[in-house]
């Protein structure tokens, strides 16, 4: 039976969000969609090949502009799962994540290269929500980042046999994050390569405690904030790698900021419980801190990722 091919032509433009995980003490667990967003135009095109023209966050080189390029490569084993083809494909893209920087730059394009076949696809295959996110928990590895980055707000994401699960939540609107970027990445591999094996007993019911606390925090008191993001899991143990991260989260959390780590590291991020102190924290960090930080001020993304053919845009839920 010949593979059905998608005609020259059709072009999808999508939008995906940044992501900020664990939030403290929900390691693997909790994630959360930011502001920041990578855009895609993935155009079917009869000359044999993929160009990639890169803009933005890695238009110096550092990203690959051919089949290698992490959302080219996505779209393409996509596609081929679903037993479609294309002739070539013509991408561009819009970068504004920071890469190596824990807000999830490779989850989004993981998600980013699902969802532009997603739109390749309308009318001959669909793909549903579950899918989307068995999917991406693949290429991933973990469903933390890219469940926010496909379906939007607060985000709680788990394993089960039968492939991975997430609830999607909203968020309390007076939630104001504010993210703190420095020049140097870290390699997620080597933050998570410092975690210990075991843990002792009583830490992990302390960031279950504060886990679930966090949960209240964020959709119902954000008042509570700074207690529900204490870790004892995760944060202590790569401040070895970060340095300069592990002292910008202690500097902010004994003025009272809730400060945690965004994903692996190496920025900061800041759940305030109302916008006013976010203008605080950044204050704080210029006087106060010997590296120099890139300040974001971000708001809470509750739509996730979209694709548009023409004026439509759809999101993955």
């Amino acid at each position: 039976m010949p593979r059905p091919a998608i005609p020259v032509g059709r072009r999808v433009h999508v939008r995906v969000p940044a992501t900020t995980a664990n939030l403290g003490p929900g390691f693997d667990t909790l994630g959360l969609a930011l502001s920041l967003y990578d855009e895609i135009d993935a155009t079917v095109s009869g000359t044999p090949g993929v160009r990639v023209t890169v803009r933005g966050v890695g238009s110096d080189g550092s990203v690959p502009t051919d089949a290698s390029n992490l959302v080219a490569s996505v779209i393409l084993d996509v596609l081929s799962r679903k037993g479609a083809m294309v002739p070539g494909l013509d991408i561009v893209a819009h970068n504004a994540i920071p890469h190596g920087r824990g807000l999830g730059s490779s989850g989004a394009a993981i998600v980013g290269g699902i969802m532009a076949a997603k739109g390749l696809l309308e009318g001959i295959v669909e793909l549903g929500s579950a899918e989307l996110l068995a999917i991406a928990t693949e290429l991933e590895g973990h469903p933390d980042n890219v469940a926010p980055a496909l379906f939007g707000g607060l985000t709680i994401a788990w394993l089960e046999p039968s492939g991975p699960q997430h609830k999607k939540l909203n968020v309390h609107r007076g939630v104001s994050p504010v993210v703190f970027v420095p020049a140097h990445t870290v390699p997620t591999k080597l933050a998570r390569s410092l975690q210990p094996a075991q843990v002792p007993h009583e830490d992990a019911v302390f960031n279950l405690s504060r886990s679930a606390l966090l949960i209240a925090a964020l959709i119902q008191s954000p008042e509570l904030l700074l207690s529900a993001t204490e870790d004892k899991l995760h944060q202590d143990y790569r401040a070895a790698a970060m340095p300069d991260t592990h002292a910008l989260v202690r500097l902010l959390r004994d003025a009272g900021f809730p400060a945690v780590v965004s994903g692996a590291g190496p920025s900061v991020l800041v759940l305030c419980e109302r916008p006013a102190d976010r203008l605080a924290a950044a204050e704080l960090v210029a006087a106060t801190s010997p590296v120099p930080w890139e300040t974001l001020m971000l708001a809470v993304d509750f739509k996730g990722a979209t694709v548009a053919q023409g004026t439509a845009s759809v999101p993955a839920l």
